[in-house]
């Protein structure tokens, strides 16, 4: 076992912020091999329970749980900052040529690294991705991530039109491909496969209802896709299924809303739809860098929160503009003051943080797995620097309260802040 001490930030089961200003982080090795959290309290509390136990002291850091990184696009790294006029336009002009790249398991690999690099530059852990349609995208994320001890939940996109060549899959073989590769990944250490039609309009019926019969054959692999992005995205899906209710029911027609999916964007909803998301245990990834960037919309806060479902911050690159969990943070913010279609929703930066954290990770149904610094979570945790930048250090000296704290680091806060990754118990960065 090792300890750390420093100040302690992490979560109770209400998304309430726990901060210890002298706290004790005990690490060691869990039933399964991987390293989990023993112990996590006060300094003056815990001590005396591990004499002989060595202690690294970092004094004036903040020990937090490595953000979760609810959607992200793995092959999009290098369209970070793409101009276009809106989603349709950019997958056309930007994602498509670019994702057709990765028939190529080297080049795949190549992109891989950096983007695994960019995650923990940035404090992220654990991240839900899309690969691209190319089955040899997924081996070189996951080679990549196993090789570095991440908690990664990927997988193959399915687009078999109204696509380009070089990303349009064909149906059956696509089906049959992500069959392969759930038993090649799925549960091996800490990867997970997730089941990722692109979007409803990307998949013909044939390849939706395949998708549905592997959620169901599978039943604790995740399930990853778009939905209600952009309004022409939304016509043009009602234009597709003409006989569903909502483009939220067309994924509901195919048996693919349940718990462990995640469905990016979730902003043209009605109630109907808010009501659909809970009832199914299907989760939102909030993608506000992203819907800001392309002009999609914003994210209802207050509808979700009213209606009750679950949701959690994404960084959605490459539409989403930043790797940083403080940019993401800080949009989101901005969206639930700005974007909301009753009275703007003041969303606390205790909040903010859990969407992140504790709040995404129960989204994927890992809640007290990751995303949090309790006993029995797995051992992935930062080593946070207040004092990163001259203007940070004068603004969280000043903080008298831990809101105060907290938002100082959302505003203020960047990879700099970030001065130590541990993944499963080991430093990375």
């Amino acid at each position: 076992m090792h300890a750390y001490r420093a100040a302690l930030l992490s979560f109770a089961d209400d998304a309430s912020a726990c901060y210890e200003q002298d706290g004790l982080l005990v690490v060691g090795p869990g039933g399964d091999g991987r390293k989990v959290i023993r112990a996590a309290g006060a300094y003056g509390a815990l001590a005396g329970n591990y004499e002989g136990v060595p202690v690294t002291h970092l004094p004036g850091k903040i020990l937090a749980p490595g953000f979760v990184d609810l959607h992200v696009h793995f092959p999009q790294t290098d369209v970070i900052g793409s101009p276009a006029e809106g989603l349709l336009p950019w997958l056309e002009n930007y994602t498509f040529p670019h994702e057709s790249r990765f028939a190529d398991h080297a080049y795949a690999l190549g992109v891989a690294q950096v983007f695994l690099d960019e995650l923990l530059r940035n404090g992220v852990t654990s991240a839900l991705a899309f690969c691209t349609s190319h089955p040899h995208s997924v081996d070189a994320l996951m080679q990549a991530s196993e090789a570095r001890g991440l908690r990664m939940i990927a997988g193959k996109v399915l687009q078999d039109r109204h696509s380009p060549d070089g990303v349009r899959d064909q149906t059956q073989q696509s089906l049959v491909d992500t069959e392969a590769l759930i038993r090649r990944w799925h549960g091996r250490g800490r990867l997970g496969y997730a089941i990722t039609p692109r979007f409803a309009p990307s998949c013909s019926e044939a390849q939706l209802r395949g998708a549905g019969e592997l959620a169901a054959q599978f039943a604790d692999v995740w399930i990853q896709s778009h939905v209600a992005e952009n309004r022409d995205e939304v016509r043009w899906v009602r234009e597709l299924f003409p006989a569903a209710r909502s483009y939220l029911s067309v994924y509901e027609d195919f048996g693919l809303l349940r718990e462990r999916a995640v469905y990016a964007h979730c902003i043209h909803f009605d109630d109907t739809d808010r009501a659909l998301m809970r009832d199914t245990g299907t989760a939102a990834a909030v993608s506000p860098t992203s819907n800001l960037f392309l002009g999609s919309g914003f994210f209802d806060y207050e509808g979700a929160m009213r209606v009750g479902f679950r949701f959690g911050l994404a960084s959605d690159v490459g539409g989403g503009t930043s790797f940083s969990p403080f940019h993401t943070m800080l949009a989101a913010y901005y969206v639930g003051r700005e974007g909301q279609t009753k009275p703007g929703v003041s969303l606390s930066p205790q909040h903010l943080w859990w969407q992140h954290t504790a709040g995404a990770a129960q989204a994927l149904g890992l809640g007290g797995v990751i995303g949090n610094l309790r006993a029995g979570c797995e051992a992935d945790f930062l080593v946070l620097d207040p004092k990163a930048t001259p203007l940070l250090a004068r603004k969280t000296a000043a903080a008298a309260t831990l809101d105060e704290l907290l938002f100082s680091l959302i505003v203020l806060g960047d990879d700099r802040t970030i001065e130590q990754v541990f993944v499963d118990g080991a430093a990375l960065l």
